[in-house]
Protein backbone atom coordinates (compact mmCIF):
# COMPACT_ATOMS: atom_id res chain seq x y z
CA UNK A 1 0.00 0.00 0.00
CA UNK A 2 1.83 3.51 -1.01
CA UNK A 3 0.07 6.17 1.04
CA UNK A 4 2.08 9.04 -1.14
CA UNK A 5 0.16 8.05 -4.14
CA UNK A 6 -2.51 10.47 -5.41
CA UNK A 7 -5.44 7.95 -5.48
CA UNK A 8 -4.75 6.49 -2.13
CA UNK A 9 -4.72 10.11 -0.71
CA UNK A 10 -8.00 10.69 -2.47
CA UNK A 11 -9.62 7.32 -1.27
CA UNK A 12 -8.69 7.98 2.46
CA UNK A 13 -9.52 11.46 2.08
CA UNK A 14 -12.93 10.41 0.51
CA UNK A 15 -13.89 7.73 3.06
CA UNK A 16 -13.16 10.50 6.19
CA UNK A 17 -15.62 12.99 4.23
CA UNK A 18 -18.39 10.57 3.82
CA UNK A 19 -18.09 9.67 7.21
CA UNK A 20 -17.85 13.32 8.62
CA UNK A 21 -20.59 14.72 6.65
CA UNK A 22 -23.08 12.09 7.23
CA UNK A 23 -22.43 12.11 10.95
CA UNK A 24 -22.57 15.63 10.98
CA UNK A 25 -25.77 16.04 9.26
CA UNK A 26 -27.23 13.86 11.42
CA UNK A 27 -26.53 15.40 14.44
CA UNK A 28 -27.60 18.67 12.86
CA UNK A 29 -30.76 16.61 12.18
CA UNK A 30 -31.10 15.47 15.85
CA UNK A 31 -30.26 18.83 17.27
CA UNK A 32 -32.95 19.95 15.52
CA UNK A 33 -35.77 17.65 16.11
CA UNK A 34 -34.32 18.74 20.40
CA UNK A 35 -35.58 22.25 19.49
CA UNK A 36 -38.41 21.84 16.75
CA UNK A 37 -39.35 18.61 16.47
CA UNK A 38 -42.36 19.07 19.05
CA UNK A 39 -43.57 22.32 17.76
CA UNK A 40 -47.02 21.85 15.58
CA UNK A 41 -46.11 24.18 12.75
CA UNK A 42 -49.28 26.63 12.11
CA UNK A 43 -50.28 25.06 9.03
CA UNK A 44 -51.08 21.67 10.78
CA UNK A 45 -52.48 23.03 13.49
CA UNK A 46 -55.52 21.02 14.87
CA UNK A 47 -54.45 18.77 12.65
CA UNK A 48 -51.64 17.04 14.05
CA UNK A 49 -51.05 17.19 17.91
CA UNK A 50 -48.23 17.08 20.02
CA UNK A 51 -47.76 13.47 21.20
CA UNK A 52 -47.49 12.66 17.62
CA UNK A 53 -44.36 14.83 17.03
CA UNK A 54 -43.15 13.07 19.92
CA UNK A 55 -43.28 10.38 18.45
CA UNK A 56 -41.88 11.03 15.36
CA UNK A 57 -39.08 12.24 17.10
CA UNK A 58 -38.79 8.97 19.20
CA UNK A 59 -38.92 7.15 16.10
CA UNK A 60 -36.18 8.90 14.57
CA UNK A 61 -33.95 9.22 17.29
CA UNK A 62 -34.09 5.53 17.58
CA UNK A 63 -32.74 5.03 13.78
CA UNK A 64 -29.93 7.73 14.56
CA UNK A 65 -28.98 6.11 17.38
CA UNK A 66 -28.14 3.03 15.73
CA UNK A 67 -27.32 4.84 12.70
CA UNK A 68 -23.85 5.94 14.59
CA UNK A 69 -22.27 2.89 15.37
CA UNK A 70 -22.94 1.69 11.59
CA UNK A 71 -21.90 4.19 9.62
CA UNK A 72 -18.38 4.46 11.92
CA UNK A 73 -18.18 0.51 11.52
CA UNK A 74 -19.11 0.12 7.68
CA UNK A 75 -15.73 2.97 7.28
CA UNK A 76 -13.57 0.62 9.36
CA UNK A 77 -14.25 -1.82 7.33
CA UNK A 78 -13.36 0.12 4.44
CA UNK A 79 -10.44 0.84 5.26
CA UNK A 80 -9.61 -2.36 6.84
CA UNK A 81 -10.25 -3.90 3.18
CA UNK A 82 -8.55 -1.56 1.11
CA UNK A 83 -5.45 -0.53 3.88
CA UNK A 84 -5.52 -4.55 4.77
CA UNK A 85 -4.49 -5.55 1.53
CA UNK A 86 -7.96 -7.44 1.76
CA UNK A 87 -8.97 -7.50 -1.86
CA UNK A 88 -5.83 -7.63 -3.07
CA UNK A 89 -5.46 -10.83 -1.22
CA UNK A 90 -8.30 -12.09 -2.40
CA UNK A 91 -8.06 -11.53 -6.12
CA UNK A 92 -4.29 -12.54 -6.35
CA UNK A 93 -5.50 -15.84 -4.44
CA UNK A 94 -8.14 -16.53 -6.83
CA UNK A 95 -6.27 -15.88 -10.38
CA UNK A 96 -3.37 -18.32 -8.63
CA UNK A 97 -5.56 -20.94 -6.61
CA UNK A 98 -8.66 -21.14 -7.88
CA UNK A 99 -8.98 -20.33 -11.96
CA UNK A 100 -7.76 -18.14 -14.73
CA UNK A 101 -10.67 -17.78 -16.68
CA UNK A 102 -11.56 -14.09 -16.43
CA UNK A 103 -14.99 -14.24 -15.71
CA UNK A 104 -15.32 -16.74 -12.86
CA UNK A 105 -12.02 -14.93 -11.38
CA UNK A 106 -13.91 -11.20 -11.00
CA UNK A 107 -17.26 -12.93 -10.21
CA UNK A 108 -15.43 -15.26 -7.40
CA UNK A 109 -13.87 -11.63 -6.47
CA UNK A 110 -17.08 -9.66 -6.63
CA UNK A 111 -18.90 -12.56 -4.54
CA UNK A 112 -16.37 -12.72 -1.47
CA UNK A 113 -15.48 -9.57 -1.31
CA UNK A 114 -19.43 -8.62 -0.83
CA UNK A 115 -18.98 -11.19 2.21
CA UNK A 116 -18.08 -8.93 5.00
CA UNK A 117 -20.40 -6.01 4.29
CA UNK A 118 -23.44 -8.70 4.24
CA UNK A 119 -21.83 -9.97 7.76
CA UNK A 120 -21.57 -6.54 9.21
CA UNK A 121 -24.49 -5.19 7.70
CA UNK A 122 -26.41 -8.36 9.37
CA UNK A 123 -26.83 -7.01 13.12
CA UNK A 124 -27.93 -3.54 12.13
CA UNK A 125 -30.47 -4.77 9.77
CA UNK A 126 -31.70 -7.16 12.32
CA UNK A 127 -32.27 -4.71 15.77
CA UNK A 128 -33.47 -2.44 12.86
CA UNK A 129 -36.35 -4.50 11.54
CA UNK A 130 -37.17 -6.56 14.73
CA UNK A 131 -36.80 -3.52 17.68
CA UNK A 132 -37.02 -0.54 15.87
CA UNK A 133 -39.40 -1.14 13.24
CA UNK A 134 -41.55 -3.59 15.60
CA UNK A 135 -41.50 -0.67 18.52
CA UNK A 136 -42.96 1.91 16.40
CA UNK A 137 -45.72 -0.31 14.94
CA UNK A 138 -44.63 -0.67 11.56
CA UNK A 139 -43.05 -3.96 10.85
CA UNK A 140 -45.35 -7.23 11.05
CA UNK A 141 -42.41 -9.07 9.70
CA UNK A 142 -41.69 -12.82 11.10
CA UNK A 143 -38.17 -14.44 11.14
CA UNK A 144 -39.05 -16.81 8.98
CA UNK A 145 -39.98 -14.72 6.36
CA UNK A 146 -37.32 -11.86 6.85
CA UNK A 147 -34.71 -14.61 6.26
CA UNK A 148 -36.49 -16.19 3.13
CA UNK A 149 -36.33 -11.97 2.07
CA UNK A 150 -32.47 -11.85 2.60
CA UNK A 151 -31.94 -14.65 0.70
CA UNK A 152 -34.00 -13.95 -2.72
CA UNK A 153 -32.27 -10.37 -1.47
CA UNK A 154 -28.87 -12.21 -2.34
CA UNK A 155 -29.66 -14.65 -5.16
CA UNK A 156 -31.25 -11.46 -7.26
CA UNK A 157 -28.40 -9.38 -7.08
CA UNK A 158 -26.22 -12.39 -7.62
CA UNK A 159 -27.83 -13.20 -11.14
CA UNK A 160 -27.79 -9.57 -12.34
CA UNK A 161 -24.22 -9.48 -11.29
CA UNK A 162 -23.11 -12.23 -13.31
CA UNK A 163 -25.15 -10.85 -16.48
CA UNK A 164 -23.21 -7.74 -16.04
CA UNK A 165 -20.01 -9.35 -15.55
CA UNK A 166 -20.08 -11.64 -18.25
CA UNK A 167 -20.80 -9.00 -20.26
CA UNK A 168 -17.85 -6.67 -19.17
CA UNK A 169 -15.77 -9.21 -19.28
CA UNK A 170 -16.70 -10.28 -22.93
CA UNK A 171 -16.33 -6.56 -23.92
CA UNK A 172 -12.73 -5.66 -22.26
CA UNK A 173 -11.44 -9.07 -23.59
CA UNK A 174 -13.19 -7.70 -27.28
CA UNK A 175 -12.37 -4.14 -27.13
CA UNK A 176 -9.23 -3.49 -25.98
CA UNK A 177 -9.25 0.16 -26.65
CA UNK A 178 -12.85 1.21 -26.88
CA UNK A 179 -14.32 -0.70 -23.96
CA UNK A 180 -15.99 2.20 -22.55
CA UNK A 181 -18.31 3.09 -24.98
CA UNK A 182 -19.75 -0.38 -25.87
CA UNK A 183 -19.70 -1.01 -21.78
CA UNK A 184 -21.87 2.25 -21.72
CA UNK A 185 -23.90 1.00 -24.20
CA UNK A 186 -24.57 -2.54 -22.85
CA UNK A 187 -25.37 -0.61 -19.01
CA UNK A 188 -28.27 1.41 -20.47
CA UNK A 189 -29.21 -1.89 -22.08
CA UNK A 190 -29.23 -3.67 -19.20
CA UNK A 191 -30.63 -1.33 -17.06
CA UNK A 192 -33.81 -1.14 -19.19
CA UNK A 193 -34.19 -4.51 -19.94
CA UNK A 194 -34.32 -4.51 -15.69
CA UNK A 195 -36.88 -2.04 -15.91
CA UNK A 196 -38.76 -4.10 -18.32
CA UNK A 197 -38.75 -7.16 -16.31
CA UNK A 198 -38.67 -6.39 -12.87
CA UNK A 199 -42.14 -5.92 -12.61
CA UNK A 200 -43.24 -9.13 -14.07
CA UNK A 201 -40.74 -11.46 -12.48
CA UNK A 202 -38.88 -9.87 -9.54
CA UNK A 203 -41.17 -8.08 -7.65
CA UNK A 204 -43.50 -11.01 -7.40
CA UNK A 205 -40.54 -12.99 -5.99
CA UNK A 206 -41.19 -10.67 -2.77
CA UNK A 207 -44.57 -9.46 -2.97
CA UNK A 208 -48.40 -10.70 -4.37
CA UNK A 209 -49.63 -8.51 -6.80
CA UNK A 210 -53.60 -8.73 -7.02
CA UNK A 211 -55.89 -6.54 -9.98
CA UNK A 212 -57.70 -3.65 -8.53
CA UNK A 213 -61.16 -4.66 -7.11
CA UNK A 214 -64.54 -3.18 -8.86
CA UNK A 215 -65.76 0.02 -7.35
CA UNK A 216 -65.50 3.77 -6.74
CA UNK A 217 -61.57 3.76 -6.38
CA UNK A 218 -60.99 1.76 -9.76
CA UNK A 219 -63.32 3.79 -11.39
CA UNK A 220 -61.80 7.02 -10.18
CA UNK A 221 -58.49 5.80 -11.72
CA UNK A 222 -59.07 4.30 -14.74
CA UNK A 223 -60.69 7.71 -15.35
CA UNK A 224 -57.73 9.41 -14.08
CA UNK A 225 -55.25 7.25 -16.73
CA UNK A 226 -57.65 8.13 -19.27
CA UNK A 227 -57.82 11.74 -18.92
CA UNK A 228 -54.24 11.45 -19.02
CA UNK A 229 -53.66 9.53 -21.71
CA UNK A 230 -51.96 6.84 -20.04
CA UNK A 231 -51.70 3.21 -21.07
CA UNK A 232 -50.68 0.75 -18.42
CA UNK A 233 -50.88 -3.04 -18.09
CA UNK A 234 -52.89 -2.50 -15.01
CA UNK A 235 -53.97 -1.32 -11.70
CA UNK A 236 -52.37 -3.53 -8.90
CA UNK A 237 -52.50 -4.12 -5.06
CA UNK A 238 -49.51 -5.37 -3.67
CA UNK A 239 -49.77 -7.15 -0.32
CA UNK A 240 -47.04 -4.20 1.52
CA UNK A 241 -49.16 -5.34 4.75
CA UNK A 242 -47.46 -8.89 4.79
CA UNK A 243 -44.37 -6.82 6.18
CA UNK A 244 -45.18 -3.32 7.36
CA UNK A 245 -47.33 -0.76 7.65
CA UNK A 246 -45.32 1.97 5.54
CA UNK A 247 -47.65 2.89 2.72
CA UNK A 248 -46.69 4.43 -1.04
CA UNK A 249 -47.80 3.88 -4.42
CA UNK A 250 -45.76 4.07 -7.84
CA UNK A 251 -46.18 3.13 -11.46
CA UNK A 252 -43.33 0.62 -13.11
CA UNK A 253 -41.74 -0.80 -16.28
CA UNK A 254 -41.65 0.95 -19.57
CA UNK A 255 -43.86 0.48 -22.93
CA UNK A 256 -46.74 -1.81 -22.75
CA UNK A 257 -45.21 -3.17 -19.15
CA UNK A 258 -46.54 -0.14 -17.58
CA UNK A 259 -48.17 -0.81 -14.24
CA UNK A 260 -49.52 0.66 -11.61
CA UNK A 261 -49.02 -0.76 -8.26
CA UNK A 262 -51.03 0.39 -5.23
CA UNK A 263 -50.08 -0.59 -1.47
CA UNK A 264 -52.17 -1.95 -0.09
CA UNK A 265 -51.45 -0.06 3.27
CA UNK A 266 -52.18 2.77 1.12
CA UNK A 267 -56.14 1.86 0.36
CA UNK A 268 -56.43 1.31 3.96
CA UNK A 269 -55.62 4.79 5.08
CA UNK A 270 -56.61 7.44 2.33
CA UNK A 271 -59.75 8.49 0.69
CA UNK A 272 -60.84 7.12 -2.97
CA UNK A 273 -59.76 10.85 -3.87
CA UNK A 274 -56.92 11.40 -1.86
CA UNK A 275 -55.35 7.87 -3.60
CA UNK A 276 -56.32 9.89 -7.21
CA UNK A 277 -54.40 12.69 -6.27
CA UNK A 278 -51.19 10.76 -5.30
CA UNK A 279 -51.65 8.59 -8.53
CA UNK A 280 -52.09 11.99 -10.27
CA UNK A 281 -48.63 13.06 -8.59
CA UNK A 282 -47.43 9.86 -10.23
CA UNK A 283 -48.36 10.38 -13.64
CA UNK A 284 -47.28 14.23 -13.48
CA UNK A 285 -44.11 12.93 -13.62
CA UNK A 286 -44.55 10.75 -16.64
CA UNK A 287 -46.67 13.94 -18.51
CA UNK A 288 -43.86 15.93 -17.52
CA UNK A 289 -41.20 13.34 -19.23
CA UNK A 290 -39.32 13.49 -16.02
CA UNK A 291 -37.67 9.81 -16.64
CA UNK A 292 -36.44 10.58 -20.13
CA UNK A 293 -35.01 13.59 -19.02
CA UNK A 294 -33.00 12.09 -16.61
CA UNK A 295 -32.40 9.27 -19.11
CA UNK A 296 -30.88 12.72 -21.30
CA UNK A 297 -28.96 12.84 -18.48
CA UNK A 298 -27.46 9.54 -17.30
CA UNK A 299 -26.61 8.33 -20.73
CA UNK A 300 -23.57 11.12 -21.68
CA UNK A 301 -22.84 10.87 -17.61
CA UNK A 302 -22.25 7.27 -17.75
CA UNK A 303 -20.28 7.92 -20.94
CA UNK A 304 -18.13 10.03 -19.72
CA UNK A 305 -17.10 8.31 -16.52
CA UNK A 306 -16.81 5.26 -18.48
CA UNK A 307 -14.19 7.54 -20.39
CA UNK A 308 -12.50 9.06 -17.77
CA UNK A 309 -12.29 5.19 -16.30
CA UNK A 310 -10.26 4.15 -19.30
CA UNK A 311 -8.18 6.80 -19.31
CA UNK A 312 -7.09 6.43 -15.77
CA UNK A 313 -7.17 2.41 -16.09
CA UNK A 314 -4.08 2.79 -19.05
CA UNK A 315 -2.03 3.77 -15.99
CA UNK A 316 -0.32 1.50 -13.48
CA UNK A 317 -0.30 3.91 -10.64
CA UNK A 318 -3.48 3.15 -9.17
CA UNK A 319 -3.27 -1.08 -9.57
CA UNK A 320 0.54 -0.71 -8.20
CA UNK A 321 -0.61 1.53 -5.27
CA UNK A 322 -3.47 -1.06 -3.77
CA UNK A 323 -1.72 -4.04 -3.80
CA UNK A 324 -2.50 -5.02 -7.49
CA UNK A 325 1.12 -5.24 -8.56
CA UNK A 326 0.57 -8.91 -9.89
CA UNK A 327 -1.87 -8.32 -12.40
CA UNK A 328 0.02 -7.67 -15.92
CA UNK A 329 -0.89 -7.74 -19.75
CA UNK A 330 -1.89 -11.28 -19.33
CA UNK A 331 -4.40 -10.80 -17.07
CA UNK A 332 -5.94 -7.77 -18.82
CA UNK A 333 -9.50 -8.36 -18.71
CA UNK A 334 -9.09 -8.74 -15.26
CA UNK A 335 -7.04 -5.83 -15.01
CA UNK A 336 -9.71 -3.55 -16.83
CA UNK A 337 -12.16 -4.37 -13.87
CA UNK A 338 -10.38 -3.79 -11.31
CA UNK A 339 -9.05 -0.27 -12.00
CA UNK A 340 -12.93 0.26 -11.94
CA UNK A 341 -13.62 -1.97 -9.21
CA UNK A 342 -10.50 0.45 -7.54
CA UNK A 343 -12.11 3.88 -9.16
CA UNK A 344 -15.59 3.29 -7.86
CA UNK A 345 -13.58 2.54 -4.27
CA UNK A 346 -11.46 6.09 -4.68
CA UNK A 347 -14.04 8.39 -4.92
CA UNK A 348 -17.10 6.36 -3.70
CA UNK A 349 -16.46 8.49 -0.44
CA UNK A 350 -17.50 11.90 -2.70
CA UNK A 351 -20.84 10.07 -3.88
CA UNK A 352 -23.15 12.29 -1.31
CA UNK A 353 -22.12 15.73 -3.38
CA UNK A 354 -23.25 14.07 -6.60
CA UNK A 355 -26.43 12.43 -4.51
CA UNK A 356 -27.10 16.21 -3.41
CA UNK A 357 -26.88 17.55 -7.26
CA UNK A 358 -29.21 14.20 -7.71
CA UNK A 359 -31.46 15.48 -4.92
CA UNK A 360 -32.09 19.14 -6.08
CA UNK A 361 -33.65 17.74 -9.86
CA UNK A 362 -35.82 15.21 -8.09
CA UNK A 363 -37.00 17.75 -5.69
CA UNK A 364 -37.85 19.79 -8.68
CA UNK A 365 -39.49 17.12 -10.48
CA UNK A 366 -41.47 16.28 -7.29
CA UNK A 367 -42.94 20.27 -7.28
CA UNK A 368 -43.90 19.96 -10.87
CA UNK A 369 -45.65 16.74 -10.65
CA UNK A 370 -47.13 17.99 -7.31
CA UNK A 371 -48.70 21.05 -9.58
CA UNK A 372 -49.85 18.83 -12.21
CA UNK A 373 -51.81 16.60 -9.69
CA UNK A 374 -53.53 19.66 -7.96
CA UNK A 375 -53.94 20.98 -11.90
CA UNK A 376 -55.72 17.74 -13.01
CA UNK A 377 -57.45 16.90 -10.49
CA UNK A 378 -59.09 20.77 -9.87
CA UNK A 379 -57.10 21.89 -6.79
CA UNK A 380 -54.44 20.58 -4.50
CA UNK A 381 -56.78 19.71 -1.43
CA UNK A 382 -57.11 16.49 -1.71
CA UNK A 383 -52.86 15.85 -2.29
CA UNK A 384 -52.52 18.31 0.71
CA UNK A 385 -54.29 15.62 2.84
CA UNK A 386 -52.74 12.79 1.22
CA UNK A 387 -49.40 13.83 1.89
CA UNK A 388 -50.14 15.02 5.52
CA UNK A 389 -51.80 11.49 5.71
CA UNK A 390 -48.86 9.35 4.90
CA UNK A 391 -46.65 11.91 6.56
CA UNK A 392 -48.01 11.24 9.59
CA UNK A 393 -48.67 7.48 9.02
CA UNK A 394 -45.20 6.35 7.99
CA UNK A 395 -43.62 8.57 10.70
CA UNK A 396 -41.95 11.16 8.51
CA UNK A 397 -40.31 14.15 10.11
CA UNK A 398 -42.34 17.38 9.11
CA UNK A 399 -39.56 20.23 9.14
CA UNK A 400 -35.61 19.20 8.66
CA UNK A 401 -32.59 21.30 8.35
CA UNK A 402 -32.49 22.52 4.93
CA UNK A 403 -28.67 21.30 4.24
CA UNK A 404 -29.96 18.53 5.60
CA UNK A 405 -32.70 18.31 3.13
CA UNK A 406 -30.14 19.17 0.45
CA UNK A 407 -28.12 15.77 0.52
CA UNK A 408 -30.53 13.07 2.15
CA UNK A 409 -34.24 14.28 0.96
CA UNK A 410 -34.99 13.40 -2.73
CA UNK A 411 -38.50 14.47 -2.02
CA UNK A 412 -39.15 18.31 -0.52
CA UNK A 413 -40.42 18.28 3.04
CA UNK A 414 -43.90 18.19 3.95
CA UNK A 415 -43.95 21.60 4.60
CA UNK A 416 -42.68 22.95 1.71
CA UNK A 417 -44.70 21.17 -0.69
CA UNK A 418 -48.03 22.11 1.38
CA UNK A 419 -46.56 25.77 1.26
CA UNK A 420 -45.94 25.11 -2.93
CA UNK A 421 -50.02 23.53 -2.97
CA UNK A 422 -51.22 26.34 -1.34
CA UNK A 423 -52.37 24.98 1.44
CA UNK A 424 -53.75 27.19 3.97
CA UNK A 425 -54.46 24.09 7.12
CA UNK A 426 -57.99 22.68 7.90
CA UNK A 427 -57.89 19.46 5.59
CA UNK A 428 -57.47 16.09 6.07
CA UNK A 429 -60.58 15.28 7.94
CA UNK A 430 -63.07 16.59 5.55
Amino acid sequence: MNYSNIFVIIFLASTVFSLFLDQALEFLDYYNRLKNGRKVPKELSGIIVEEKLKCICAYEDAKYVLQIPESILYAGLSLLLVCGGVYAFILKFTLQNVTHAAFFAVFLFALVSSVPGKIVSLPFELYREFSIEKRFGFSVMTFKMWVLDRIKDCIVPLCITALLLAVMTLIFSVFRSSWWIFLAAAYICISLLISLIYPLFIAPLFNKFTALPEGELKDRLEKLLAKCAFKAKGLFVMDASRRSRHSNAYFTGFGNAKRVVLYDTLIKQLLPQEIEAVLAHELGHYKKHHIVKRLCIMIPLVILALFAAYRLSLSRGMLDAFGFSFLNESYRTVECFTSLFLLGIVFGGFGGLLGAVGNYFSRKDEFEADAFAAKICGDGGDLSNALIKLNMENMSEISVPKIYSVFNYNHPPLLERLRALGYKGGGVNR
